[in-house]
């Protein structure tokens, strides 16, 4: 695998998609920018906020504690130490969401994870698994049991299990993309 966002797509890919379809422009808005989340951005409040919104409807219950302070909660979220990632809903979903965690097992900057196709998080064989696992969330807005091996940009194998992955809804029902969280994982 490649090293670099060039090679494997990149800007090019990233700005091609982004201006295809009226939903992904409208998306934008909503999207994290390429900014890591910090307290100069709020943490990307409206990016967490949709994260934890959607996995509160489909699940019945909170990926963190409720808080008063949305803020505060993008924060907890971007520094939990569990992992959590968002796809947006491109025919080639490109990353637009990683928490410390997410950015370490990857073992890639923000400016760089939030370029880079969904599908390079896992090898080539492990591919139409991996795409068979987003069709199912796609029909059925979640799964809660998924196990399977990705890899991080140097090459490093790991396993997930029991990982969750959702559907991202705008406030309108617009299907805006996936997240995946997990808190257990064993390098291979």
């Amino acid at each position: 695998m490649a090293d670099d966002a060039a090679a494997r797509g990149g800007l090019a890919i990233v700005d091609v998609v982004k201006s295809t379809t009226l939903n992904e422009v409208a998306l934008s808005d909503i999207m994290p920018k390429r900014t890591p989340p910090s307290t100069q951005n709020d943490y990307l409040v409206e990016h967490a906020t949709l994260l934890l919104r959607c996995f509160a409807h489909l699940l019945g219950r909170e990926l963190l504690e409720e808080t008063q302070d949305d803020v505060e909660r993008a924060r907890l979220l971007f520094e939990a130490p569990f992992f959590v990632a968002s796809h947006d809903a491109s025919a080639d979903p490109i990353l637009t969401y990683g928490n410390r965690c997410a950015l370490e097992l990857f073992e890639m900057p923000w400016d760089e994870f939030t370029i880079t196709p969904s599908r390079f998080t896992a090898e080539e064989p492990n591919r139409a698994e991996r795409a068979e696992l987003l069709r199912r969330v796609t029909a059925d807005g979640f799964i809660d049991d998924y196990s399977g091996v990705r890899i991080s940009k140097h090459g490093q194998r790991f396993r997930i299990r029991r990982a969750t992955v959702w559907n991202l809804t705008d406030s309108s029902g617009v299907h805006v993309g996936q997240a995946a969280t997990f808190s257990a994982w064993q390098r291979l």
